[in-house]
C-alpha cells in the first residue's frame, strides 16, 4: 500500500508542469549543445542528492522525493530571467516557490490541484533561498527535516552543475574556480558533491535523534562552517562571473522582452488566452502570468512568433 507521500511523489511525477520541466532553462538560455542542465535534469540531481541524505540520517525518503520532485513546478521560461521579469511588471510580483505551490494547489487537473499533504506543500514553498548566505541568520527554515535536507540539496546541485554549465559554455575555467573553495570542496563535480553529503551528515547527525542531551535543542540539517563558507564563496563566484556575466546578459536581454511583450499581448487580448486560462474568477493578469510562468522556452517563443511580437 501506498503511503501518502508515495502517492504525492506519483502525482507530481505525473503533472503536466512536470513534464513541461525537460524544456525549461536553468542558465544558459536556449543553449545548442545537448548536455546543459534543464530544470528535468536539475530537479532529478537534487532528489538524487536529497534522498541520500535523507536514507544516511533514517529520514522520510518518500517526503523527501516528494518535495523535491515539486520544488521547481513553478519556474518560469528562460530560467531567472524569466522571473525577474514577471515579478517586475506582475501587479501580484512573482517568486517561483510561489508559483510552484499554485501549479499543485489550483493550476494541475484543470483547476483542482494535485491535493498534495501539508508537509509537501511546505516543503516546496520554502525551498527558496534568494541570496541569502548559506544557512546564515536570515535563512528560512523548513519545519520538516526533509524539507531542509531538499533546501540544501538544491543549492548543493545548482552551485555544482552550474560550475560545469559554465565550463562548457567557456565562460569560465577550472583555474579561475577560487582554491580557497574548491581545496576544501574537491576538484571534481563528483569530489564536490562528495564533500559536501558527507560534511552535512557529519553536521547533522542529531537529526537521527542520537546525542540529543537537551531535549528541548531541535535538530537542524546544517553544515560544518568551512563547508558552508566555501559553498558561499562559490555561489559569489558563479554570481560574478556567470549569473551576470555579458555571455548571459547578451541572452538575457533578448527574452526579457519576450516576456514583456507576451504579458502585454495577452493582457490586451483576453480572447487569445487558451480555454484553461481564459475563464475563472482570478484577475486577468493573475490568469495571464499563470500561462506564461507554465511556457517552455520553446513554446515561448513560438507563441511569440506567432503572434508578431519578434
Amino acid at each position: 500500500m501506498r503511503t501518502a507521500f508515495q502517492r504525492d511523489r506519483d502525482r507530481i511525477i505525473h503533472c503536466k508542469a512536470f513534464r513541461r520541466l525537460k524544456h525549461k532553462t536553468q542558465v544558459f538560455i536556449a543553449p545548442l549543445g545537448d548536455h546543459y542542465v534543464t530544470r528535468l535534469t536539475h530537479t532529478l540531481e537534487v532528489s538524487q542528492i536529497a534522498r541520500s541524505i535523507s536514507r544516511a540520517l533514517n529520514l522520510n525518503e518518500d517526503l523527501t522525493e516528494a518535495i523535491a520532485l515539486g520544488h521547481d513546478l513553478g519556474h518560469t521560461p528562460f530560467g531567472h530571467v524569466g522571473e525577474e521579469v514577471l515579478n517586475e511588471i506582475s501587479p501580484f510580483g512573482f517568486r517561483h516557490n510561489e508559483q510552484s505551490l499554485r501549479v499543485v494547489d489550483l493550476l494541475e487537473k484543470g483547476g483542482s490541484g494535485l491535493n498534495l499533504t501539508w508537509e509537501v506543500r511546505e516543503g516546496i514553498l520554502k525551498h527558496s533561498k534568494s541570496r541569502l548566505d548559506i544557512l546564515g541568520d536570515e535563512w528560512e527554515t523548513s519545519d520538516t527535516l526533509e524539507g531542509q535536507v531538499c533546501k540544501i540539496a538544491d543549492i548543493t546541485a545548482y552551485i555544482n552543475h552550474d560550475i560545469d554549465d559554465a565550463l562548457r559554455a567557456s565562460a569560465i575555467k577550472d583555474s579561475d574556480l577560487p582554491r580557497s573553495a574548491i581545496s576544501i570542496l574537491g576538484e571534481s563535480h563528483s569530489a564536490r558533491i562528495n564533500s559536501i553529503i558527507c560534511d552535512i551528515l557529519d553536521s547533522s547527525w542529531a537529526a537521527r535523534g542520537e546525542g540529543l542531551t537537551n531535549k528541548q535543542t531541535r535538530p537542524m540539517i546544517c553544515m560544518s562552517p568551512p563547508v558552508s563558507e566555501a559553498m558561499n564563496i562559490l555561489r559569489e563566484f558563479l554570481f560574478e562571473r556567470v549569473y551576470n556575466s555579458s555571455l548571459v546578459h547578451t541572452e538575457a536581454n533578448k527574452v526579457r522582452g519576450i516576456v514583456g511583450s507576451l504579458y502585454e499581448y495577452f493582457t490586451g487580448h483576453e480572447e487569445k488566452l487558451p480555454e484553461d486560462y481564459a475563464l475563472g474568477d482570478e484577475p486577468l493578469a493573475r490568469r495571464v502570468v499563470d500561462y506564461i510562468a507554465g511556457m517552455t522556452d520553446q513554446y515561448a517563443l513560438q507563441v511569440a512568433q506567432q503572434a508578431g511580437l519578434v
